[in-house]
């Protein structure tokens, strides 16, 4: 007699491979239901935002394939997460629960509402499983046993536990359930943009789902990681991974991606610094997460208490032009452009735009995280606020509150051929390269050969830089009197 059936209930780990909740379901023998519950309010004020729905949407289109051609279709359903789970238990039978652990404060939370309502008389084994970590928040400790505050040592620390466990395989197959499950329709959650269409971007730039997620580790390795270390704070070449959407969304595990980078330079026999340096950023998201484990209001209140003190000043006319990529800081414009565009931005980029709304703005880092979690396909709680705080000086192992960028000379060393700002700003791209980083500064003569009008066809700065440093300073100052 076969065992009873086995609920795999899929969260923000969509996919078939290195997925460990499933892969001991079906070793289980079991027959498989997986299910994925649409539950907005369990997440609260983290509820993900427009460009992160349209991502959810195409990703469980593609698990739902997935699942289906090894054969276990996807159950969704929609509502309250521990009813929708009782209710399915019930419906199918089933003596067991296996999910993969989530670390946000509100996915804690579900997570203990679950084992809850199944304790006791249920007759239902709950079973968590690690999934998107490569290492617990547990495991990675000081000497004295506390959580990390500075990166650099936690980097040691992880890597001197050694390796990460290595990925499991897909399932080939899955035992079926005899009876058929009432299935919601995912068009009907209504995820995607209707008018306007905001999304073509995003469909010309993404292919969401594990497929993609494999396809765009494969191209990385193949074509940029040899160069990686250089080549990521390059925004107009394809110098990054863009894995970011694919790991918040668990639809490729961060051991797999560091299995298959490993193996990918023992094979080429070189490139170590450049390997080193895209595991640092794994596990720099990896140390994100440990900062919101164990600091569970870090998207909201600043890590450094003293900050809760700094003389913020909430200009939303300011706030808007940086929104819409209208600031006059052409390497600040064409970030927010590209994010608007393509629901992603370079990380250098990132940096720049995000010194500038907290520095040069002086607007509340709360109020960017707040953006970028609406408008990105990566918009992940844990290194959102993380790398916000790090730009604002207020979060842990930051950068320094007196490290303000220059947007001009960020430009020109970042985009020396200004080839990222004559993409995304054209109006001014006919502007020669000496000049285009800091328009206001050509002659009216260079202006109007390059059809450029301050002002009308693209504006003047918002902010002078070299007051908006000065302001941003006596904050600081003030802060800390």
């Amino acid at each position: 007699m076969s065992a009873k059936p086995i609920i795999v209930w899929f969260r923000n780990d969509l996919r078939l491979a290195d997925h460990r909740a499933l892969s001991a379901a079906v070793a289980n023998g079991a027959a498989v239901v997986p299910v994925y519950i649409h539950d907005l309010k369990a997440a609260g004020d983290w509820a993900p935002g427009s460009a992160s729905l349209w991502w959810l949407h195409h990703s469980l289109s593609a698990l739902t394939a997935s699942l289906s051609d090894i054969g276990a279709p996807l159950v969704l359903r929609s509502g309250d997460t521990e009813d929708e789970l009782a209710a399915i238990a019930a419906e199918t039978g089933a003596t067991g629960l296996y999910f993969s652990r989530a670390y946000e404060p509100w996915a804690r939370a579900q997570e203990e509402r679950v084992r809850a309502r199944f304790s006791g008389s249920t007759g239902i084994a709950v079973k968590r499983f690690a999934s998107a970590m490569l290492r617990e928040p547990e495991d990675v400790r000081t000497k004295a046993g506390d959580p990390f505050k500075v990166y650099t040592p936690f980097w040691r620390a992880l890597t001197a536990l050694g390796p990460p466990s290595a990925p499991l395989p897909a399932p080939k197959t899955v035992t079926s359930l005899d009876k058929k499950i009432i299935s919601e329709k995912l068009a009907d959650w209504k995820l995607l943009p209707t008018k306007p269409d905001w999304a073509g971007g995003m469909r010309e730039t993404w292919q969401p789902g594990e497929q993609g997620a494999h396809a765009r580790l494969e191209t990385f390795l193949k074509t940029a990681l040899d160069g990686y270390s250089d080549r990521r704070n390059l925004p107009a070449v394809d110098g990054t991974s863009r894995l970011s959407p694919h790991l918040h969304f668990g639809e490729i595990s961060p051991h797999l991606c560091w299995h298959r980078a490993t193996a990918a330079r023992e094979k080429a026999g070189s490139g170590d610094a450049a390997l080193e340096t895209f595991l640092k950023e794994l596990v720099w998201r990896e140390f994100s997460y440990h900062l919101l484990f164990h600091w569970p209001t870090l998207p909201e209140q600043p890590f450094k208490t003293e900050f809760a003190r700094f003389p913020w000043d909430e200009d939303a006319v300011r706030r808007k032009a940086w929104q819409r990529g209208q600031t006059g800081y052409p390497i600040v414009d064409a970030g927010m452009r590209q994010l608007w565009h393509t629901g992603w931005m370079h990380n250098r980029v990132r940096m720049i735009v995000a010194s500038f709304l907290i520095k040069h703005l002086l607007i509340p880092w709360q109020s960017g995280e707040a953006w970028f979690w609406d408008t990105l396909v990566d918009a992940d709680l844990a290194s959102n606020a993380a790398s916000w705080q790090w730009v604002a000086g207020s979060g842990a192992d930051a950068a320094p509150y007196f490290r303000i960028f220059n947007p001009v000379t960020q430009g020109e060393k970042f985009d020396a051929e200004a080839a990222y700002v004559r993409h995304w700003v054209p109006e001014i791209a006919k502007l020669p390269d000496d000049v285009i980083h800091a328009p206001w500064t050509a002659s009216a003569t260079v202006l109007a050969k390059a059809g450029v009008v301050l002002g009308k066809s693209y504006p003047l700065p918002i902010v002078d830089h070299a007051a908006a440093r000065q302001r941003a300073l006596d904050g600081y100052a003030a802060m800390r009197a």
